[in-house]
């Protein structure tokens, strides 16, 4: 089906069912919040009835978004909706699991996704892997729909695709990002006031958290990596939203093609790993080898320890996509 297809068959679906559940992955970024809560305000002028659920909490710094107060967090579905009937729209997930959310088994579900590993698992599916962020495809849902694109609704998507585009930096960044910035700032969103709620608005615990990374860089020819345990976590007093970003720091770095940053998880004898590429090397398809997945350049997923064994693993694969 061709984006316009598959938007016009969203469209119908919208009107079709006028109580939704809306939500994204578990860990939820910018792109997942800012583009849920844009969605939200679509399909509140389509007429639809919407709830937005997330497993997991939204870091600080979108704490400042408009109608962040919309969002429930919770492990199940079924406390927001226990009739368990209302169809369920996954933004960025290729399956149930990665929302991290009970009770959506035997719901009809929606998948729209950007990311390569996305995979059609809903009854109704778009996948564009060449859109910056998922916000640009809830943008064209909005073009399309004719809905009134508002200041709030301008913000959140802007702040999702500043975020999901390494304040575009990233490969996907090309001339259709900047018309659509260009845009969303004339709607409403203000760029130098988005840019100080992300960057210039971290708790001090993100910044001790990040010496104890740096202090923990290692690099070997084109790689480098780093990690924080448990116990640094707990000594810098950090969550894993703290953990954001610490990977860009890495691949920052001149010389440096790939890098990976590792964090402990609490009472797991497990890694959560961030993967960054400037290009060389595809880290969506070794991050999908680990049960991961993401975009050729910025991907995760998560290794079983020790650390030793976890970071040989990366690196080796790493290594030969580098060759």
């Amino acid at each position: 089906m061709t984006p316009e297809a598959n938007i016009e068959a969203l469209l119908e679906f919208f009107r079709s069912n006028r109580r939704l559940l809306l939500t994204s992955h578990a860990r939820p970024d910018g792109d997942a919040i800012g583009s849920v809560l844009a969605l939200a305000e679509i399909l509140d002028q389509l007429g639809c009835q919407t709830n937005i659920v997330l497993a997991d909490s939204s870091p600080f710094i979108y704490h400042t978004l408009p109608n962040i107060h919309r969002i429930h967090h919770t492990p199940s579905a079924n406390d927001i909706d226990p009739t368990g009937t209302a169809p369920a729209i996954l933004l960025e997930c290729d399956g149930i699991a990665r929302t991290g959310l009970l009770g959506l088994e035997n719901r009809t579900l929606v998948n729209i996704d950007h990311h390569a590993s996305g995979r059609p698992f809903g009854a109704l599916n778009w996948i564009d892997e060449h859109a910056c962020a998922v916000a640009a495809m809830v943008y064209r849902i909005a073009i399309a729909a004719k809905v009134d694109i508002t200041p709030s609704m301008a913000t959140c998507l802007y702040t999702a695709i500043l975020s999901d585009t390494g304040s575009f930096t990233y490969p996907s960044t090309n001339a259709e990002t900047f018309a659509l910035a260009h845009d969303l700032a004339a709607r409403g969103a203000n760029p130098s006031q988005i840019a100080r709620d992300l960057y210039f608005s971290n708790p001090a615990s993100k910044i001790r958290l990040l010496g104890t990374a740096l202090s923990n860089l290692q690099c070997d020819g084109p790689l480098a990596w780093s990690w924080v345990t448990s116990d640094d976590m707990d000594q810098a007093g950090a969550g894993a939203e703290d953990c954001e970003g610490v990977v860009n720091y890495l691949i920052s770095i001149a010389g440096i093609e790939s890098a990976v940053f590792l964090r402990e998880l609490p009472s797991v004898d497990q890694f959560r790993l961030s993967i960054r590429s400037k290009g060389k090397v595809d880290v969506a398809q070794i991050a999908e080898g680990f049960g991961g997945g993401g975009h050729r350049s910025a991907s995760g997923c998560t290794l079983d320890g020790p650390l030793t064994e976890a970071t040989d693993r990366i690196l080796a694969q790493l290594r030969t996509g580098l060759c």
